[in-house]
């Protein structure tokens, strides 16, 4: 008898143990959405599997430090993808995204930026889902920006009909090919035509972003923000185009 009234408390333990774990588990798996101020421009970095570090960090860095300059509308910054799970770079670097953009509810974007991403040239542009999100996203969006072969997700969502572009001075004549409809530019490092702006891509993914919040918030706040970084800030010396 004693035996079985030990078995039986073992037992019960063991539940109550199970039942605990399984409330850390249930907590642990809760997401937790980053918190957006109001009156901020909403900017959204879309990333996956691929994305080239520089393409979204330059913009994100830019864009974020807009948060400690007065008098302006700053921007909330975060990623989107098409997972829960982190998302690995080119380089090797984890991402977890702050939300997902095939079942979240998302907030409004006002700003959507598309890095480049290693399969944006190929496989990316087969992705439904992806350039559906890209499509929607763009037309309801104030701008939307790309950086380096992120040209050719806009592109392929038809965001760039009409427009003047450009992309990564090497992938030039391959967007040309893909798309021959439209009007892409070489010797530029960025294009500037309505709410688009397309940016060759890498460390000049800086100037894309200074760029914008310069047609934004003034010169002064862009050259503030490049100072904050240790950027000579000079838009007059940068090669660019901008349609009216």
């Amino acid at each position: 008898m004693k035996r079985f009234y030990l078995l039986l408390f073992i037992v019960v333990i063991s539940c109550g143990e199970t039942k605990t774990e399984s409330k850390k588990n249930t907590a642990i798996k809760q997401k937790v959405f980053p918190e957006l101020k109001p009156n901020r421009y909403n900017v959204a970095f879309l990333i996956m599997d691929g994305t080239y570090n520089t393409e979204l960090t330059a913009p994100y860095d830019i864009f974020q430090h807009t948060i400690f300059r007065k008098g302006i509308k700053a921007m909330n910054v975060f990623t989107v993808a098409d997972r829960d799970k982190y998302i690995r770079t080119f380089e090797g670097m984890r991402i977890l995204p702050d939300y997902n953009y095939l079942k979240d509810s998302l907030p409004r974007i006002d700003i959507l930026v598309v890095p480049s991403a290693e399969h944006h040239l190929d496989s990316d542009l087969e992705n439904k889902s992806l350039i559906d999100f890209v499509k929607k996203t763009g037309k309801e969006a104030q701008f939307v920006t790309s950086h380096c072969d992120g040209a050719f997700v806009l592109a392929k969502a038809g965001l760039l009909n009409e427009k003047v572009s450009t992309t990564f001075p090497s992938d030039i004549d391959k967007m040309k090919e893909m798309f021959p409809e439209l009007d892409i530019r070489k010797e530029v490092l960025f294009v500037h035509d309505g709410k688009y702006i397309t940016s060759a891509g890498g460390a000049k993914s800086f100037e894309a972003a200074l760029y914008l919040c310069e047609y934004l918030y003034g010169e002064e706040i862009a050259k503030s923000l490049a100072g904050g970084l240790v950027i000579d800030w000079k838009l007059r010396e940068v090669p660019h185009l901008i349609v009216k």
